[in-house]
């Protein structure tokens, strides 16, 4: 699932492509991704320009004149493709759920093989009152470690549960959360609260840190994710933990292990994270 760099790639390379081009018509093959009556979505979308591209978490928002915000959750497998004209041959996207189609001739592309993603647009009141029930941008200047190391001691979750609480914290999903525990040197299972100060600062540098180096790397393609000019993330050779289960821990040598939390594989290495006393 993209996360807080691919999305933010994503964001990077939009920019470059559908600034300034106004909607001329929306097309929805599949309408079971939008959250709202296929023509209400419609109507809202068409005759606006993007103004500009911008990112929430792991939102990608298209900015639109008269007071519009295009919000898209890429899901599991969503990617945004913008074309200069109408796509042809292997460029045509395999897996199209909506297009908007531009003034120029070109379009925005929407497509997503699982359809685990949404789209829709908001007017700014609306999109500030859902920005209002997200947490904090882990990159921005207001998550500062005090504010992560507070907010941690307010809970009894597994901390790599809470990391991926998007009410808690913004963007981060499974790959980064336990990327940046092992930075950290901190057990995935162990209960938010019980972290100490030091851990706190400790796990607040190692999420900006590996955020920033993915960001730099084009986020992380481990199975369908790709940016706009359709390549791949490079960070996934850099992965230390993620995805690694038996082979040694680029720290100290040790094998990776794996444990399974809340359906979900949380990778770390037993020496450089020793587990808790109690789960």
């Amino acid at each position: 699932m993209p996360e807080l760099p691919e999305a933010e790639t994503i964001v990077r390379g939009l920019r470059r492509s559908v600034v300034g081009r106004r909607i001329r018509r929306v097309e929805v093959m599949h309408p079971d991704v939008l959250r709202a009556p296929l023509r209400a979505f419609a109507r809202a979308a068409r005759s606006r320009t993007v103004e500009d591209v911008g990112r929430r978490g792991k939102n990608v928002l298209l900015f639109l004149s008269e007071d519009g915000v295009l919000a898209v959750n890429l899901g599991m497998t969503g990617r945004l493709l913008p074309f200069t004209g109408v796509p042809r041959g292997n460029e045509r996207p395999t897996h199209p759920v909506v297009r908007f189609l531009f003034d120029d001739g070109g379009m925005l592309v929407f497509e997503d093989q699982r359809r685990f993603g949404t789209v829709e647009v908001l007017d700014t009141a609306g999109w500030a009152a859902r920005d209002a029930r997200m947490g904090p941008e882990p990159l921005g200047p207001a998550f500062t470690a005090d504010v992560l190391a507070r907010a941690l001691g307010g809970s009894r979750s597994p901390v790599r549960s809470w990391l991926l609480d998007q009410r808690r914290i913004a963007g981060i999903g499974n790959i980064y959360a336990v990327e940046a525990l092992h930075r950290a040197g901190i057990h995935p299972l162990r209960r938010s609260r019980e972290l100490d100060a030091g851990e706190a600062r400790r796990l607040h540098g190692a999420i900006r840190s590996v955020l920033r180096a993915a960001i730099r790397h084009g986020g992380t393609t481990i199975r369908d994710y790709r940016n706009v000019d359709g390549g791949e993330g490079e960070y996934r050779s850099l992965l230390r933990v993620y995805g690694r289960e038996g082979e040694p821990c680029p720290r100290c040598g040790t094998p990776v292990a794996r444990a399974v939390l809340s359906n979900r594989s949380a990778y770390f290495c037993p020496a450089c994270q020793p587990a808790p006393e109690r789960i």
